[in-house]
């Protein structure tokens, strides 16, 4: 291929990525070292009210955003370093928690408690997706051809429903009276409060994004079982390998790629988990890096935003994402220079 080729035919694409994901990553960078604040002027305001023989005034100081000729809020930028990072992690409580090793007091911190939660979604959801994914595609390839087409509709159904709906949904049928809490408490006949504790809305938040994310991870798999060689399978059979054997020795290297590719996936998806965070009203048992996030950017009683903290929280989560592809990306580039070798 020619160079002019090879250039118009990736131009755009690399033109698209420069725009849309290269910039607004160095404005985020950018704005992680500069704080934003209203210039602000003090003012003498008098207040007048009706009194016995006549009004009652009095003047008090106060303090107000300054505003231009336009009546827009006038605003400084200031350059604050790292300090909206020190703000984020609370480098002083950090420390004194970790000098008394008192990790109760170090999970009381937003961010680590954010940090915590996130890790254990994305770790504890990704072997259950894989699994549940590859169980289906297995117990699908297997039936009829029949019941082949219903099956795979009902498969897929849970990844057609917006995340955001989905959550909900499952949020109702466990809060309060719902449908499947009533069937619990007549179960164990006691009452039970799945949203009350933070554990339990964990559990169900993991619940909805494997229930959610799995039928992706089918759609992979049983794609990739239509190409197995099945000369290996019949060899595998002749010498007397049972089910487990062909699944272990022949079907799982078979799909090891692809089970990389499903690992990168899901782990910059689960680590930026924000959808069940909103659908589950969890806010105030269990927060999220990315929250943290949104809620920098959300106007405190003043209007104002905290952009620089924002920026440093997602800052934050792109270089855990980063650590988090470590692994799966060697594991990649050594399979391929393993074939190219």
């Amino acid at each position: 291929m020619r160079l002019r080729t090879f250039f118009w035919f990736v131009g755009p694409s690399v033109a698209l990525m420069l725009i849309f994901i290269a910039a607004p990553l160095v404005s985020v960078f950018v704005q992680s070292f500069y704080v934003t604040s209203p210039v602000l002027e003090t003012v003498e305001r008098e207040t007048c009210a009706p009194g016995f023989l006549g009004e009652v005034c009095t003047t008090q100081t106060v303090t107000r955003p300054l505003l231009d000729a336009d009546g827009r809020v006038v605003t400084e930028t200031e350059f604050v370093g790292l300090q909206a990072y020190r703000s984020v992690l609370e480098l002083d409580r950090t420390r004194a928690a970790l000098a008394d090793w008192d990790l109760q007091a170090l999970l009381q911190i937003d961010f680590w408690k954010a940090l915590r939660f996130t890790l254990v979604f994305t770790f504890v959801t990704l072997p259950i997706m894989l699994a549940v994914g590859l169980g289906l595609a297995l117990a699908v390839n297997t039936v009829t051809e029949r019941v082949k087409g219903p099956a795979i509709f009902l498969t897929l159904l849970p990844f057609i429903i917006t995340p955001v709906i989905g959550a909900l949904s499952i949020r109702w049928l466990f809060i309060g009276d719902g449908i499947l809490t009533a069937l619990i408490e007549w179960w164990l006949q006691r009452d039970v409060a799945l949203f009350a504790q933070a554990w339990t809305i964990e559990i169900l938040m993991m619940f909805y994004r494997i229930w959610h994310v799995a039928p992706f991870a089918f759609v992979v798999f049983y794609a990739a079982l239509q190409t197995v060689n099945r000369d290996t399978l019949e060899s595998a059979l002749i010498d007397g390998a049972n089910r487990w054997q062909r699944l272990r020795y022949v079907i799982i290297p078979h799909l090891a790629p692809l089970i990389v590719f499903l690992s990168l996936i899901h782990l910059m998806d689960s680590y930026r988990v924000f959808e069940e965070i909103v659908g589950f009203s969890a806010e105030s048992h269990v927060i999220s890096l990315q929250w943290i996030t949104y809620d920098y950017l959300t106007p405190d009683d003043a209007g104002n935003r905290s952009i620089s903290r924002a920026s440093a929280s997602a800052m934050l989560t792109m270089i855990g994402i980063v650590i988090l592809l470590i692994w799966p990306l060697r594991r990649t580039w050594a399979d391929y220079s393993r074939r190219e070798t």
